[in-house]
């Protein structure tokens, strides 16, 4: 690969990508890649969860990574309320913006950019990989570059958090590669995405949200046990055989095992003069139990996914309408993972891109990964929201018509305006009149009646603004309006919309030919 070996990072400062470019640094201790991970929660206690925990305080963060593992695993509840966190990310669009004001070259290197993205096959499954810190507080992918067509691409791969440690004796933030001695290499340029995740303040050892729901995960586990023991106990009634006198050792064995029997098999046989009496199973109840699992689910569910009736809603009688509802992430959670994932993929993969493939890239002026957070609207609810700001006087930019309705509404929002002129010859070779000859009539006939609308719906508006109303209030009273409408009134309105219509028609037949 022909490039310079020194180049500036996304901050600005000069660093060398040599060795990045050519190998990756894990390659250099692949030792790592024979450890076999711990089980911590194996006999896990209140004692030994808070030495883990505290253990990470000071840079030992390879047994709080395999506690977190653990805990995804063994808990599915978890599992589950994570799962769906994570995978809310990959509903999402992105884009590539370049930067304000941008030259043309700008914008076609964020083109360019955001087409090397899409190519990528398994680009979602890295989304998914990095929010992998939003447990863990941080998600490591080294990267791999190779050269196609001229293009310096890279390959990503997720790679285990419990290789990485952090200097103690410094700011106990910045991530280092462990070493066979224990100690921890810097990572190279250009060499990882770091995707440091904070659910919580704190340094990175801290900024987990595993940390959160480690303490629920260990009472839910000795409750579970509980339960189990109790059931064991309390849940089948006890039995006892009785023997006759002088009965021979091998006879109370036939009958002990005849008891035994019955008691897992529910059959059984026994010597004639032997019995067997069943008793009543001791009196006791598992709802404390239960309700500390629940306890323990509610609180996990709440720190995921900030509420808890996605998981509760069958058992309370909620049916599935609230429980459609919040049937997502909480939606400043979903904005504040999709914002942070943005800005790592920023500074550590489409900067490094830009950097490596198009001479004179400015780091101050680099393109930007975003997700787009926005709620969708429905198209025909935007369009009577737009026609009514633009009878009002609001008028919409082109970009704006282009993003929202597409391309071809540029042609509408134009004869709106009366910028447009059709000159372009028919099919039989003969001129088509303008637009505006068409639109003219139009406007003569129908302008009382657009007038009329335009003064109600302003009265209307004003009104709702000094009331304080909500936007749905607000489109409730115009849906009252239009509802008491005179039909004739309705009838010309809809005329007038049939003949928009109509022209439109000639106007998009005549632009094909």
């Amino acid at each position: 690969m022909q490039r310079r070996s020194k180049i500036l990072n996304a901050q600005g400062q000069p660093i060398t990508v040599t060795d990045a470019l050519t190998d990756e640094q894990t390659a250099r201790i692949g030792y790592m890649g024979k450890e076999f991970e711990n089980h911590p929660t194996s006999g896990l206690t209140p004692l030994k969860l808070a030495n883990i925990l505290q253990g990470a305080e000071h840079g030992e963060l390879a047994a709080q990574c395999d506690l977190f593992e653990d805990m995804e695993e063994k808990d599915g509840h978890i599992f589950a309320e994570l799962s769906k966190r994570k995978r809310a990310l990959l509903g999402l669009k992105w884009r590539i913006d370049p930067p304000r004001d941008a030259t043309t070259a700008e914008k076609t290197q964020a083109q360019r950019l955001s087409d090397w993205l899409s190519d990528m096959d398994d680009f979602e499954d890295h989304l998914f990989d990095m929010a992998d810190a939003i447990g863990k507080g941080y998600s490591m992918m080294s990267i791999q570059w190779n050269t196609h067509s001229h293009d310096i691409l890279p390959t990503l791969k997720h790679c285990p958090a419990r290789w990485f440690t952090v200097n103690e004796q410094a700011d106990r933030e910045t991530l280092l590669l462990r070493t066979d001695s224990g100690a921890g290499e810097p990572l190279w340029d250009f060499g990882w995405v770091k995707h440091i995740h904070k659910s919580k303040s704190g340094y990175v050892g801290r900024s987990g949200l595993h940390r959160v729901l480690a303490w629920p995960f260990l009472f839910k586990n000795y409750s579970v046990r509980d339960l189990a023991e109790f059931l064991e106990i309390y849940g089948i009634p006890a039995r006892l055989g009785t023997y006759p006198s002088g009965a021979s050792e091998a006879e109370k064995m036939t009958l002990l095992r005849a008891v035994v029997s019955v008691g897992h098999n529910a059959a059984g046989i026994m010597p004639e003069g032997m019995m067997m009496d069943f008793k009543e199973a001791a009196k006791g109840a598992s709802d404390p139990f239960q309700a500390m699992i629940e306890w323990c689910e509610s609180t996990q569910s709440k720190a995921i996914l900030g509420g808890t009736l996605t998981t509760t809603a069958a058992n309370t009688g909620l049916g599935s309408g609230q429980s459609d509802v919040h049937n997502e992430v909480r939606h400043d959670l979903l904005i504040s993972d999709a914002r942070q994932i943005a800005g790592t993929l920023t500074r550590d993969l489409i900067w490094p891109m830009a950097a490596l493939n198009f001479v004179g890239a400015n780091p101050n002026r680099k393109p930007r990964f975003s997700f787009i957070t926005a709620d969708e609207e429905d198209i025909t609810s935007r369009a009577q929201r737009d026609k009514i700001l633009f009878e009002i006087g609001y008028k919409l930019s082109p970009e704006t018509v282009n993003d929202v309705y597409g391309k071809g509404y540029q042609a509408i929002a134009a004869v709106a305006k009366g910028e447009l002129a059709a000159t372009k010859a028919s099919a039989n070779g003969q001129a088509l009149n303008s637009i505006e000859d068409f639109n003219q009539p139009l406007l003569k006939e129908g302008q009382p009646v657009i007038d009329n609308m335009i003064d109600t719906i302003k009265h209307l508006l004003d009104d709702s603004l000094n009331r304080g109303h909500s936007i749905e209030q607000f489109q409730n009273r115009l849906l009252s309006v239009y509802g008491d409408m005179d039909s004739d009134q309705l009838a010309n309105i809809m005329q007038l919309g049939l003949a928009a219509a109509d022209l439109m028609g000639r106007f998009d037949v005549n632009e094909h030919h």
